[in-house]
């Protein structure tokens, strides 16, 4: 099914235009005075951990503005990341999850996935393109790990010439590829697309249906459909969410999919590793929570970045499908 491409342009502005004054002048209140929306994490249920910007893609949309060789977020390693593992688990953590970049194009990536699956169960965000099926030799064996492997393939547009504009030739079956092979494995996946303003949703994962179909794929992978979510430094001129704003949310329960309320993600910042608020939000520094998870969890979080709002708006999240 074509679909018809409308993502408008977007200003990319320099960070520390957007940052800077809006760190130091504006995380209690909007720019126009009112008290900001706000979020008190509950109980750490997800442990995000940033791999790296380094990918071998370079999609324009990235959120990350990765790329080959990219150092934004320098590559995670085994080491930097046990103690976190730990205490995470001494609170009760329920799930590891990992974003990038691309994983699977940092080094140290397979022995931090086999730590953790020892520990507890873990999601994967992945292209399930080349770096990935260089190493299916190393990923197997991890099926014999005590807790389970969740990997969320993104899959931008059920067109093919669509998504390969952005991702480049071959991109596409590439990941279909990858796809099969995880489930021929016996690895639950799923999809990450993108949504069109206008779209039909369920005509929209007819046509991924139709295409999974042709691969023998499993027609009931679940989807997960974000916005567009712009590239570090942007600002695409979201309404700011105010205390009132949150206040029309009834129930406790209807605020919870924030996901400052109950995750947090491990950011390498040169040598040390910090734990941020959210996985949307490692271009903000003012989001940096130091480097203790336990003292994370006692610190209010401001909504105060754009990507707040697609929360806000969509309930988007990053976390597994249920």
């Amino acid at each position: 099914m074509p679909l018809t491409e409308t993502r408008p342009a977007r200003q990319r502005i320099p960070a520390l235009e957007v940052l800077e004054p809006r760190a130091n002048d504006s995380w209690t209140h909007t720019r126009n005075g009112d008290p900001r929306g706000y979020i008190d994490a509950d109980k750490l249920k997800e442990l995000w951990i940033h791999t790296g910007t380094a990918c071998n893609l370079a999609c324009p949309f990235c959120l990350e503005g990765s790329h080959p060789g990219d150092g934004r977020i320098p590559g995670m390693k085994l080491g930097d990341v046990k103690p976190f593992i730990h205490e995470a688990l001494d609170m009760g953590v329920e799930q590891f999850s990992f974003t990038g970049g691309e994983p699977f194009v940092i080094r140290d990536f397979v022995n931090i996935l086999d730590y953790a699956s020892r520990y507890r169960p873990c999601f994967v965000l992945t292209n399930a393109t080349e770096p990935l099926l260089k190493r299916r030799h190393q990923v197997l064996p991890l099926l014999d790990n005590p807790f389970p492997i969740h990997f969320r393939v993104s899959l931008d547009f059920p067109d093919r010439a669509r998504h390969d504009k952005d991702r480049g030739e071959g991109s596409f079956d590439q990941a279909l590829k990858g796809i099969q092979w995880l489930i021929d494995q016996g690895f639950k996946v799923s999809i990450a697309r993108q949504t069109d303003p206008d779209e039909i949703p369920s005509e929209v994962e007819a046509a991924f249906r139709e295409i999974f179909r042709e691969w023998q794929i499993p027609e009931n992978l679940a989807f997960t459909a974000f916005p567009d979510l712009g590239t570090p430094g942007s600002e695409d001129g979201s309404p700011e969410i105010t205390e009132s704003c949150m206040e029309k949310y009834p129930t406790v329960d209807s605020r919870a999919h924030f996901m400052c309320t109950y995750t947090r993600m491990l950011v390498k910042k040169g040598d040390s590793v910090r734990v941020y608020a959210c996985t949307l939000v490692d271009d903000d520094p003012q989001y940096d929570l130091g480097g203790s998870l336990a003292a994370s969890m006692s610190e209010r979080i401001m909504l105060r970045h754009h990507r707040c709002f697609s929360c806000y708006r969509y309930g988007a999240s990053c976390s597994a499908p249920v």
